[in-house]
């Protein structure tokens, strides 16, 4: 049986290679670990890691060799990432051998995840202007490749996974590689990392060698020749349906293997908890999103109210969290797995017609970058406030909360239609007026006041002495703030007068 998950695993590591350049462990380690006993034992993950740092050679070598001929690799810019990754590479496995395996086996599960999902948002990097033919490095190049060589390196000895696809986002993003050139620049840097990474296990570690030598040559030849299959495959066919096939593979497969893990551990009263606080949450949404719908294409309502209609469900999303549960950390679960769902859901609904009839953007991607920063920034202020300080402080991130998304639609609505006396600065970005600010400022203090009232347990002198502080405050800092960072920066200053008031 273990023969059969090991064949399977370097299928899919050598697809993974072939088709975009990820790191074999990406997909290995999570299926070793969680479904072969031989590697749950002491270093379990730690040879898991070695096996699938030794397909990774001969993997990323043929995988390398399609892409140059293809003229594909270009080490002029990326040389001094080379040295840097390899630099690191033994550093990293000496660590991971210290390391307790139980983090470096869980590490793997959610990294397959996060890299999932990482293709299914954005399946493949736009390609960005080249390079002008100079070999010299600029001063970014220079940093770019300092930074992210040595990180890189040390991360792929320790983890012996993820390089490939930093390594990706680094051509792509910030040296100016197109897809394809990137993606056989980092296989032929991997075919070295993978090399020195998995003779330094081995060394470490010689039981690699003695004990698992069968499926360290199975995963070897396997990996090998899906690897040289699927680079050939990749060249031919569109760049983004490899990236969502490969997302949802990840996505779907870490999900899977991250339950089967853990499912001994798994409390099912908590278990209960989560599904029945995810249920009302999901509930909530969709009975608003379905009453915005009906007002969106049944009224002539301006789009400026529309936008902050979406702002009252988005940051009144917090109530259902709060009050739909005890336990902090199952709220902010619950947040973080709609948040993945939602930027998935959006990414795709962004490709329809509707999608541009429903939300009128001010910029590409506002929506779905406007839904990161609040539900992130939620789930932040109940880890911290909540799980952090203790439940008796949660009201200081609802507080946050409700203190910006009322004032800041009052503030909108009023500007647009009353402001009169323009404020303008080179601090102040856009068209904003006093009627603007005022009206940001009372609402903040009005819905600061009934939160602190319905959360806190302060008498009312001290509740009304606080919000008058923070409802000019919130003004102040949504009038200086630009680029929409408003969603973030309210809350946050309004979060650091109630903790300091807290403490004092």
């Amino acid at each position: 049986m273990e023969y059969i998950v090991v064949i399977i695993a370097a299928m899919l590591a050598g697809i993974g290679t072939g088709l975009v350049g990820l790191s074999a462990a990406t997909a290995m380690v999570p299926l070793l670990i969680v479904l072969c006993p031989t590697f749950r034992g002491e270093h379990g993950a730690y040879m898991a890691t070695a096996i699938a740092l030794a397909s990774d050679i001969l993997g990323s070598a043929v995988t390398a060799g399609v892409y140059a001929k293809n003229k594909k690799i270009d080490l002029k810019h990326g040389w001094l990432l080379l040295v840097c990754i390899i630099s690191m590479c033994t550093v990293g496995s000496i660590a991971a051998y210290f390391t307790h395996q139980q983090v470096l086996g869980g590490f793997s599960l959610f990294l397959c995840v996060a890299i999932g999902i990482r293709f299914l948002v954005k399946p493949d990097a736009k390609d960005k202007p080249t390079h002008d033919g100079t070999v010299r490095l600029s001063i970014k190049e220079i940093a770019v490749s300092l930074f992210f060589g040595l990180t890189i390196g040390f991360g792929t000895g320790f983890f012996g996974s993820g390089g490939g696809m930093m390594m990706l986002i680094v051509f792509t993003a910030m040296l100016g590689y197109d897809r394809k050139t990137a993606v056989g620049t980092s296989t032929f840097i991997m075919t070295f990392t993978a090399l020195i990474a998995s003779v330094s296990h081995i060394l470490i570690e010689p039981t690699i060698l003695l004990e698992c030598w069968d499926y360290l040559l199975i995963s070897i030849v396997t990996a090998t020749a899906f690897s040289l299959f699927s680079a050939r495959f990749a060249n031919k066919v569109n760049a983004k349906a490899v990236g969502y096939i490969t997302g949802a593979v990840l996505f779907i497969l870490g999900l899977v293997l991250i339950f089967l893990n853990y499912m001994d551990r798994i409390n099912m009263t908590y278990f209960a908890e989560f599904w029945k606080l995810f249920g009302t949450y999901i509930g909530y949404i969709a009975a608003l999103a379905a009453i915005l719908l009906i007002i969106r294409y049944t009224t002539k309502v301006p789009d400026y109210i529309f936008r902050k209609l979406l702002h009252i469900v988005a940051f009144t999303s917090i109530l259902p969290l709060v009050l739909g549960t005890d336990i902090w950390w199952i709220a902010v679960l619950v947040q973080a797995v709609l948040l993945v769902l939602v930027i998935i859901l959006l990414h795709v609904a962004e490709k329809f017609s509707f999608y541009k009839s429903l939300f009128v953007e001010k910029a590409k991607h506002e929506v779905i970058i406007s839904f990161i920063l609040l539900f992130g920034l939620i789930a932040i202020l109940l880890a911290v406030f909540w799980g952090g300080f203790g439940p008796e402080y949660v009201y200081i991130a609802v507080t946050a909360i409700m203190a910006w998304g009322p004032g800041d639609a009052a503030a909108a609505i009023v500007g647009k239609n009353l402001g009169r006396h323009k404020l303008s600065g080179p601090h102040i970005e856009g068209v904003k007026s006093v009627e603007g600010s005022a009206a940001m400022g009372i609402t903040s203090f009005v819905c600061t006041a009934a939160t602190l009232l319905l959360f806190s347990g302060m008498a009312l002198p001290t509740v009304l002495i606080l919000s008058l502080v923070i409802a000019p405050v919130a003004a102040l800092v949504e009038l200086y703030t630009k680029h929409g960072l408003d969603t973030v920066t309210v809350p946050i200053a309004v979060s650091v007068v109630l903790g300091v008031a807290a403490l004092l």
